[in-house]
């Protein structure tokens, strides 16, 4: 991974250059942003492979600037991965709501971080390699997905999910109606070196469906079991 580009958005400086030191040693290119305005705008400028962003910031929380981040095209791809002090299931869950990737808490191990770091930017890297060469596109009723170019229609309109809601749709609608327990999507859609719990999964899954809107039925709830892909015409094209 080295020469992978990594922006650390975090106020509190003593912090920040720790980790900017640490990520240094293991060559990747880094940054630091002292506020979330200053993220943010460094980010739209020249968007890195990955963004380490505090929850809590001055000027522009880190919820907001994700939010920010997903709703702009450029910048909806790129992966978060969110480091907060508050180690609340309610603020997490708000963090993965609104499209960060993975979360680490506060005090945190640097050898976890890096493992957290490196994994999140394998799944950015492999998603486009492990995708079949020749042009296809993936049908669920109004849902469209095209691998290749990491696009998402409902009834023909585009949609904007992050790296881990992209793969957690394909891993779904690829299953054509097969139960994925919640171990099953954490590989598929996190990597199988991914440190979550279930809950994780269900949030992402939760967020997924807000934004498939009136197709959110095609992602149906096996309670106790995992999720699956509704009955519907399952054809490729």
């Amino acid at each position: 991974m080295a020469g992978k580009r990594i922006l650390i958005v975090e106020d509190e400086r003593d912090i920040a250059d720790l980790v900017a030191m640490r990520l240094k040693r293991e060559k990747y290119d880094v940054e630091i942003a002292g506020d979330g305005l200053e993220g943010l705008r460094k980010i739209r400028s020249s968007p890195p492979d990955l963004v380490l962003l505090d929850l809590m910031l001055p000027k522009m929380s880190g919820v907001e600037v994700t939010a920010e981040l997903r709703k702009d095209p450029s910048t909806a791809d790129v992966p978060i991965l969110m480091l907060t002090a508050k180690s609340e299931e309610s603020d997490i869950v708000v963090g993965l709501h609104v499209g960060a990737d993975d979360y680490v808490t506060k005090p945190f191990s640097m050898s976890v971080l890096l493992a957290r770091i490196a994994a999140l930017l394998r799944r950015s890297e492999t998603t486009g390699k492990d995708r079949p060469k020749r042009e296809e596109l993936l049908h669920a009723g109004p849902i469209t997905i095209d691998e290749q170019r990491h696009h998402v229609n409902v009834d023909g309109k585009p949609i904007q999910l992050t790296l881990t809601e992209f793969r957690l749709l394909v891993a779904v609608v690829t299953g054509k109606g097969r139960v994925l327990t919640r171990d099953q999507l954490i590989n598929k859609g996190m990597g199988v070196d991914a440190v979550v719990t279930d809950r994780t999964i269900d949030v992402h899954v939760t967020s997924l469906r807000r934004k498939l809107g009136s197709a959110r039925k095609y992602v149906e709830t096996v309670r106790g079991v995992g999720y699956r892909l509704a009955s519907v015409d399952h054809e490729e094209s």
